[in-house]
């Protein structure tokens, strides 16, 4: 599931796969804008068929974040 979720922030946010760990923060070590997140949010959504709360997405602050937050809801 992480190699999936790499996958998908390297997509959505132009940034090699390589250079994405856990630990990434999306906006200040991949700079992700609050649009590119919600991108982000909406194929995590469709792709893990989870819904993720509004709330949940100002918690999520690494990759490795919304890792977890995919594994709780799943």
């Amino acid at each position: 599931m992480m190699e999936k979720l790499i996958a998908m922030v390297s997509e959505q946010l132009g940034v090699p796969a390589a250079d994405i760990k856990a630990e990434s923060r999306l906006k200040e070590d991949l700079q992700a804008d609050s649009a590119s997140v919600m991108m982000l949010v909406m194929d995590v959504e469709t792709e893990f068929g989870i819904e993720v709360e509004d709330d949940a997405i100002e918690k999520v602050k690494t990759v490795g974040d919304m890792a977890n937050y995919i594994k709780e809801k799943m």
